[in-house]
C-alpha cells in the first residue's frame, strides 16, 4: 500500500511504544517519516533502521518539546532532509498518576509543558513548513481526557488535547489541514510495562470492561493513525476517535 507516498510525516515521540508503531506504519505506507525523541536515541535509530531495512525514508531527529528553543530546529531538520510537511503526529506525551494531595506546581507543569504547550508550539513551528496544499494533523490524546480517579492532572492535559483539536480544525480548515484527536485506551507499551500495569488487576478491569475483550497494541493505534493522515480521512475534521476497543475509559 503506498496511500501516502511523496508525503512527508513527523512523529514526535516516535523512539518506542505507540509513537514508534506509527513511524513505520506511515512508512509502510510511502511517508517520509521523521522520527522525533527526547532522551531515547537509541530506540529512535532502531525504529528509522526497520523503516529503511523494509525499503522507507526514515531521520531521526533529537528534540524535547518541553524545551521550547528545540522545536524550531526539529522543524527545519525535518524540511530540510524531506521538504515541506503534510503530517504531524502530535504523539510525544508523558503521564504522573497520583490523588489530589499528591499535585505540585511541578507535578501540573510537567506534564502540561509536554502535553499541551509542547504541542501546541510544534503545531505552530510546522505549520510555517505544510505543503501549501495542506495535509493532516494528529493529537494523540486518549480516553482519559473524560477523567481518570487519581489522574487529575494528566486527564486535563488530554481534555486540553481535545479542546485544542477542535479549536484548530476551525482555524486550519480554510488552508485545508484537516486536525484530528485519537485517543487510544489502555495500550501494551514499554511504558506501561515499567508502570507494573501488564498482569496488574488493572489490566483485569479494563479487559473486563472492554467489549472487544484485550487492552490494545501500539499497532492498533498506528492502523487508525494512518487512516487519519490519509486521504481515505478527507471530510474528517475536529474529531475525537476514540481507538479502544470499546472502553469508555
Amino acid at each position: 500500500m503506498s496511500k501516502l507516498q511523496g508525503k512527508v510525516a513527523l512523529v514526535t515521540g516516535a523512539s518506542k511504544g505507540i509513537g514508534a508503531a506509527i513511524a513505520r506504519e506511515l512508512a509502510s505506507q510511502g511517508a517520509s517519516v521523521a522520527v522525533n525523541y527526547s532522551g531515547d536515541k537509541a530506540g529512535a535509530e532502531r525504529v528509522v533502521a526497520e523503516i529503511k531495512k523494509a525499503g522507507g525514508k526514515a531521520l531521526a531527529v533529537q528534540a524535547n518539546l518541553a524545551d521550547s528553543d528545540s522545536i524550531g530546529p526539529l522543524i527545519a531538520s525535518v524540511t530540510r532532509e524531506f521538504g515541506p510537511i503534510n503530517i504531524l503526529i502530535n504523539n510525544a506525551g508523558i503521564y504522573e498518576f497520583g490523588p489530589i494531595e499528591a499535585v505540585t506546581p511541578e507535578h501540573f507543569h510537567k506534564q502540561f509543558n509536554v502535553n499541551v504547550l509542547g504541542l501546541l508550539l510544534t503545531t505552530q513551528a510546522a505549520l510555517k513548513h505544510f505543503d501549501p496544499k495542506g495535509g493532516s494533523i494528529v493529537n494523540v490524546g486518549s480516553v482519559a481526557a473524560a477523567g481518570v480517579p487519581s489522574a487529575s492532572v494528566y486527564s486535563a492535559t488530554k481534555g486540553a488535547v481535545d479542546s485544542i483539536t477542535v479549536a484548530l480544525a476551525g482555524e486550519l480548515g480554510a488552508k485545508k489541514i484537516r486536525v484530528n484527536s485519537l485517543n487510544p485506551g489502555m495500550v501494551e507499551t514499554e511504558g506501561v510495562h515499567a508502570a507494573g500495569f501488564i498482569g496488574s488487576d488493572f489490566q483485569k478491569k479494563q479487559e473486563a470492561e472492554t467489549p472487544l475483550g484485550r487492552i490494545g497494541q501500539p499497532q492498533d493505534i498506528a492502523s487508525v493513525a494512518a487512516f487519519l493522515a490519509s486521504d481515505d480521512s478527507y471530510w474528517l475534521t475536529g474529531q475525537a476517535i476514540k481507538a479502544s476497543g470499546g472502553a469508555r475509559l
